[in-house]
């Protein structure tokens, strides 16, 4: 008798236990479900427009779009405004927040100053949209916005902080993007609103991961409706990165200097977390030198004296040389001509020097490419291979 009332009482003990254990579970699962549901971003209340669906994004964190019903999107960029894109043959709702620019479909005039929005536009086969630039002929390394430059297609309507108002106004511009160097000039912005014209200021050089830079793609495929041309090009590049991460040897201990020596004889270098320094990181090096401070994107890059960077880069495995400033080198010798101080580098010493082109910093759609480009500088075994997509070895 006394074994069957224990056979009860444990029975009962098993099911209180299970009973306790799943009101646990179910707490914890409401509780997670909870700090997500406050953790998610609340889509922005549209009068007249319902929310659809949300922009997904792999590495960009500067700027998020929604979409709503009937082809709105709405785009926000961190710090500097939203943007409400209306379809062609469809106006703004009524209602609409003061602090939400409407930007008009279709775009055909646009007024381009950020230099590294031109490449993610050519990606997406968008340049014809592209009337006016910030930047003269001689100043594009992108052959296809110096082709229609030089055809008559785009035409220089004056840098950041000296538009040409009167003919800006004349060709009708429909978008103003800008750099951040914009807000140097806040008059200027304050004056193409004042025309009515709306003024995108672009933040994809403060994103923290290389990646990051060339989704902003997808930005500017929602202002020209080309979404799906986007995806598949920034598919390309993260098909790459995902080559290299996934390699035997992605990870391949080699340190790699990134510098170049500027008028006054010192060496500038990029800062730790630069899009640049974490590119190398990325395809399996180390960047040096590597006390050079976080980078803030605002500021991602510092002056050494020649003897302070010997100390701390002599050493390297590999050097690559940053051409964009002061012009492609071709030889070693030109590159000992900047400081004989070089010659005695290990990375000199073996062979391992190689130059950028001058079209780096402007094709912003290539960092998978680029990243591709130095991991495989860091692995070949080929004496013969002195040409890269976007590096050339110094010979």
């Amino acid at each position: 008798m006394k074994n069957i009332i224990k056979k009860q009482q444990k029975t009962i003990f098993i099911g209180f236990m299970s009973v306790a254990l799943f009101i646990i579970c179910i707490c914890t699962v409401c509780t997670a479900y909870a700090a997500d549901k406050d953790n998610a971003k609340t889509p922005v209340d549209i009068p007249g427009l319902t929310y659809d669906h949300s922009m997904e994004l792999s590495y960009a964190e500067e700027f998020s779009v929604d979409y709503y019903n009937d082809g709105y999107a709405l785009i926000t960029i961190d710090q500097e405004g939203q943007f409400l894109v209306v379809p062609e043959g469809k106006k703004a709702p009524k209602g609409l927040e003061k602090d939400i620019t409407v930007i008009q479909q279709p775009l055909n005039n646009i007024y381009l100053v950020a230099t590294s929005a031109m490449d993610l536009f050519r990606a997406i086969d968008g340049i014809d949209s592209i009337r006016l630039s910030g930047t003269q002929e001689n100043g594009w390394y992108i052959q296809e916005a110096k082709d229609a430059m030089e055809s008559g297609k785009m035409i220089y309507a004056g840098k950041y902080n000296a538009p040409d108002y009167e003919l800006i106004l004349d060709e009708g511009c429909g978008l103003a993007i800008e750099s951040t160097m914009i807000h140097h000039n806040p008059e200027v912005e304050e004056k193409l609103e004042q025309f009515g014209i709306p003024v995108m200021v672009e933040r994809s050089s403060y994103e923290s991961h290389p990646l990051g830079r060339t989704e902003w793609m997808k930005l500017y495929a929602v202002l020209l409706g080309k979404e799906d041309v986007a995806e598949k090009a920034f598919k390309e590049q993260t098909d790459k990165l995902d080559k290299v991460l996934t390699s035997d040897d992605k990870d391949t201990g080699k340190t790699v200097a990134f510098f170049y020596i500027n008028s006054t004889g010192a060496v500038n270098v990029r800062k730790n977390g630069d899009y640049v320094s974490n590119m190398i990181e990325l395809a399996g090096g180390k960047y040096v030198p590597e006390d050079t401070g976080e980078s803030d994107n605002a500021l991602s890059t510092m002056n050494m004296q020649m003897e302070e960077f010997y100390a701390k880069a002599k050493d390297a495995d590999y050097i690559i040389y940053n051409s964009t400033i002061d012009g492609e080198l071709s030889t070693i010798d030109e590159l000992l001509a900047k400081s004989n101080l070089l010659a005695d580098f290990k990375a000199v010493k073996d062979g391992n020097v190689w130059c950028t082109g001058k079209n780096l910093f402007q094709e912003t759609t290539e960092l998978g490419t680029m990243i591709e480009d130095i991991h495989t500088i860091l692995t070949t075994d080929d004496d013969s291979l002195d040409e890269l997509a976007y590096m050339h070895k110094l010979k």
